[in-house]
C-alpha cells in the first residue's frame, strides 16, 4: 500500500493522544492552578482561563490567523485588563497547558514503536500552549526519541491546514512530498494541510474522505496492517 513511502508525518490529538482540551463548562481550572502555587481566587482563575480558550477557539477556524496564530500569553493580555508578573503569567499558562494536554495510551505508544521499525517518523502538531508539557508526556510514554522531526504550532504560530508545518518537517527530514504520508484524524486540518503540501494522507479514527489515500478505524489498525 505504501510502496516508495519513507516517512509518516503524524498528527497527535485524536491520532495517538486522547482526552485533550478539557475546557468544558464543568472544568475547575483553579484546582491545578492552586496546586502549582497560585493565589488568585478560583472564580478569577476560571474566568481568565476560559477567556483565553474562547479567544483562541474563535481564531482557530479563522483563515487570517493560519500563519499568525496567537500564543496563550497573548490571549491572556488581550482578554484581561489586569497586569500580572512573570511568575503569575507562567502559572496561568501552565494551567491552560494542563487542561489542553491529553494522554497517550500504552497501545498507541507501542504502535508508534512498531511503525518506527519500517518508517521515518515525523509529527505535525497543533497545540496552543508552549510544548514543554507535551515533550514531557512523550518522554514519560517512551516515544520522545521516535520522531526525527516535529512541528509544534505554538513554536511558530502556523496551524493546519497550512502546508508550511508539513513542508518544514519534510525539509528537516530531507525528503520529497511524494516520499511521505500524513496520518491524522481531521479531514479539514490533516488531509487539507497534506493536500496543500502535495502529500498523501491516510485518515484514522473513523474519518473518511474521497481525497484520502486510505482510512483506518485507528492508528492501531493501521499499525497492525503495516506489520503484515
Amino acid at each position: 500500500m505504501l510502496a516508495g513511502k519513507k516517512a509518516l508525518l503524524l498528527d497527535m490529538n485524536g491520532t495517538f493522544m486522547f482526552g485533550e482540551d478539557r475546557f468544558g463548562s464543568s472544568e475547575d481550572f483553579s484546582v491545578h492552578y492552586s496546586r502549582i502555587g497560585g493565589k488568585l481566587a478560583p472564580a478569577k482563575v476560571n474566568g481568565l482561563v476560559r477567556g483565553i480558550y474562547e479567544y483562541l477557539d474563535a481564531r482557530y477556524i479563522d483563515e487570517q490567523y493560519r500563519h499568525t496564530f496567537p500564543s496563550v500569553e497573548h490571549a491572556l493580555s488581550s482578554t484581561s485588563d489586569e497586569t500580572f508578573d512573570d511568575d503569575e503569567i507562567q502559572r496561568i499558562v501552565d494551567t491552560f497547558a494542563y487542561h489542553e494536554l491529553g494522554s497517550i495510551p500504552e497501545a498507541h505508544a507501542h504502535a508508534l514503536h512498531t511503525l518506527k521499525q519500517r518508517f521515518v517518523l515525523g509529527a505535525v502538531i497543533d497545540i496552543w500552549a508552549p510544548k514543554a508539557a507535551w515533550i514531557d508526556a512523550f518522554r514519560q510514554s517512551g516515544i520522545d526519541e521516535l520522531f526525527e522531526a516535529m512541528s509544534f504550532s505554538s513554536d511558530h504560530g502556523m496551524v493546519k491546514p497550512s502546508p508550511k508545518p508539513f513542508e518544514h518537517v519534510l525539509d528537516t527530514l530531507n525528503l520529497l512530498n511524494t516520499q511521505a504520508v500524513v496520518i491524522g484524524d481531521s479531514p479539514r486540518r490533516d488531509l487539507g494541510g497534506a493536500k496543500n503540501a502535495g502529500i498523501d494522507c491516510i485518515l484514522v479514527g473513523g474519518a473518511k474522505h474521497q481525497d484520502a489515500f486510505g482510512a483506518f478505524s485507528s492508528l492501531l489498525e493501521f499499525s497492525e496492517q503495516m506489520a503484515v
